[in-house]
């Protein structure tokens, strides 16, 4: 059984950085792509970044280009985001998230963790 576990949320300063991690475990697919997407209370949802399995390709939201940063740890099973100069409205819980492997056009989940809450406010 799939198992996405999160952590490393907290709070920020703006301008600040945090690393975001998921352990992800029980994955049955040959190629998946696996990332984040957030949620601000009832609001839709915004997927933030995803990796393929198939070709280790990148999505970023627009929002977050040039700020975040995706990368995994195969031998540890582990996703992490790297997120710098953080604002205000990157405020949200953040959700680790699997889909399937094509991220070219953005990221299509299908399933996902608990989530971690980032706060950033001063």
């Amino acid at each position: 059984q799939e198992q996405l576990v999160e952590s490393g949320g907290g709070l920020v300063q703006p301008g600040g950085s945090l690393r975001l991690s998921c352990a992800a475990s029980g994955f049955t697919p040959d190629y998946y792509s696996i990332g984040w997407f957030r949620q601000v209370s009832e609001k839709e949802r915004e997927g933030v970044s995803c990796i393929s399995s198939a070709d280790g390709s990148t999505y970023y939201a627009d929002s977050v280009k040039g700020r975040f940063t995706i990368s995994r740890d195969n031998d540890k099973n582990t996703v992490y985001l790297h997120m710098n100069s953080l604002k205000p409205e990157d405020t949200a819980v953040y959700y680790c998230a699997t889909g399937g492997p094509d991220v070219r056009y953005g990221c299509h989940f299908s399933s996902w963790g608990q989530g971690t809450q980032v706060t950033v406010s001063s």
